[in-house]
This record gives C-alpha cells, sequence and structure tokens, in this order.
C-alpha cells in the first residue's frame, strides 16, 4: 500500500506540474498573439513580441508554438480579440494586490477576480485604489555569477539604468519604463540573456504578515495566479524569515 501511495503522490505531482506548465504556456501564447496583434510580426521591430517570444523560449517553448502563435495574431489561426485590462483591491490583512490580465471578455476576468477577493476576505477595488503603494519599474535580472557588482552597475547605468541592486540571488537592474528595452538590450548583448526581463509594479510600502495572514494571501495569490486570463499578480507583503521557513517545510 505504501508504494501505491506513493506512486499516486508522484502522479499527482506530475500532473500538478503539466497542469502549471499548461498555464504558463497559455499565458505566453496569449502575450505573444496579443504584441504581434498590437505591432508588426517581426520580433526585430517589434521589442514586446521579441520580449514575450524570449520569456516562451526560456520555459521551453517550441518555435513551432511560438509561430502559430504570432499567426494567430494575423488572422490565420483564430478570432480572439484580447486586450489589457488591470484590476485593483485588497486581500486578507489590508495587503494591496495588483492583477494584469489579458482577456477577450472583461465581464468573465472581472466576476472571477472580484469573487476570489470576496472568498478570501478581501475586496475588489477601483482603478488607482492601491496602485499608489507600488512604483511601475522596468526590471532586469542576473544570476549573481554573471559579473561582479561593480561590473554589473557600471554596465547597468551605462545602457540609462536608475539602480542596481546585486546579493546572494543576484542582480536587480531597475530603470524607467520608457527605458526599458534600451537598458534590457545594452545588458544583453554584454552580458547574454537575463534571466528574467519585464515591466513589474514593485511596492513602495509594504505589510509584514504572520504565519496564519500570510496562508491567506498566498491562498487568493494562487487563485488569481491560475486563471489563464491573468497574467502576473503583485502584492505589497513581505514574510518574515520564521514565517517563511515555515511556510516552505
Amino acid at each position: 500500500m505504501a508504494g501505491h501511495s506513493h506512486a499516486k503522490n508522484i502522479m499527482h505531482r506530475k500532473g500538478a506540474q503539466d497542469a502549471k506548465r499548461a498555464r504558463i504556456y497559455a499565458k505566453l501564447i496569449r502575450e505573444i498573439t496579443v504584441a504581434a496583434k498590437e505591432g508588426l510580426p517581426d520580433p526585430v521591430a517589434n521589442p514586446r513580441l521579441r520580449a514575450g517570444i524570449a520569456a516562451a523560449l526560456k520555459q521551453n517553448m517550441t518555435r513551432d508554438a511560438i509561430d502559430r502563435a504570432i499567426k494567430k495574431a494575423s488572422g490565420t489561426g483564430g478570432t480572439e480579440n484580447y486586450e489589457s485590462v488591470r484590476y485593483e483591491g485588497y486581500g486578507p490583512a489590508g495587503v494591496a494586490i495588483i492583477i494584469e490580465a489579458l482577456t477577450d471578455n472583461r465581464n468573465r476576468t472581472a466576476s472571477m477576480v472580484r469573487a476570489a477577493f470576496n472568498k478570501s476576505g478581501g475586496a475588489l477595488g477601483e482603478t488607482n485604489s492601491v496602485s499608489f503603494m507600488f512604483n511601475r519599474l522596468a526590471v532586469v535580472r542576473y544570476p549573481a555569477n554573471t559579473a561582479s557588482a561593480d561590473a554589473m552597475l557600471e554596465a547597468a547605468i551605462e545602457a540609462g539604468a536608475d539602480d542596481v541592486v546585486s546579493g546572494e540571488d543576484g542582480h536587480e537592474i531597475q530603470a524607467a519604463v520608457e527605458n526599458f528595452f534600451a537598458v534590457r538590450d545594452a545588458l544583453a548583448h554584454k552580458f547574454g540573456d537575463p534571466a528574467e526581463a519585464g515591466i513589474e509594479w514593485q511596492p513602495n510600502m509594504t505589510v509584514a504578515l504572520d504565519e496564519e495572514k500570510a496562508a491567506s494571501v498566498l491562498k487568493l495569490i494562487d487563485t488569481l495566479e491560475d486563471d489563464d486570463d491573468v497574467q502576473n499578480v503583485y502584492a505589497n507583503f513581505e514574510l518574515p524569515d520564521d514565517v517563511l521557513a515555515k511556510l516552505s517545510a
């Protein structure tokens, strides 16, 4: 029975991983489709599409799948008309949350987001109700062994970045949104493709959570991220080391 149970656990874990990978692919395909539709289908002339393709390749998506997504934008493979929407609200413990989505049905997405907030004891707010607690930044990340802190700082400032935070976890280069592609491309030319690169909402004030509240907030975020329409979720909480250790156990 123990062996059978172990096998079931492995199957369940693999199924969960496959489902997660499928959701990631669905979100990446949607981003590529929207990027190609809003700009040119040529990544050389379309920075957003170039960024979407780079993100897809890092997730081991095939070139065929990427090409199909680009063709879909031209009308040869589908008729979906996605638009970007942003939702803001307060989750458990007053944590501010921003959700970015790409949807072909605003009512469906808004209903899902509202239900998730209500179930968690939070409340969906109006646009800009919590965004003042965040800064909109271009962010590029590299592993720590890419370069020394001084070398990365020098290269980043020369590329047009505003700041670099370096540590054991790696280098995080921050820049104004309008300088994103220039900074990313300059650093990629010098150091190779980054581990991550994108436009993010980073909190300028945070809420410290205990284990119980953290579990509630993380459950809400998981629910939101599980929806195909949701591309990114940002929140302004922080976890003390002891809480993080318990949740990671």
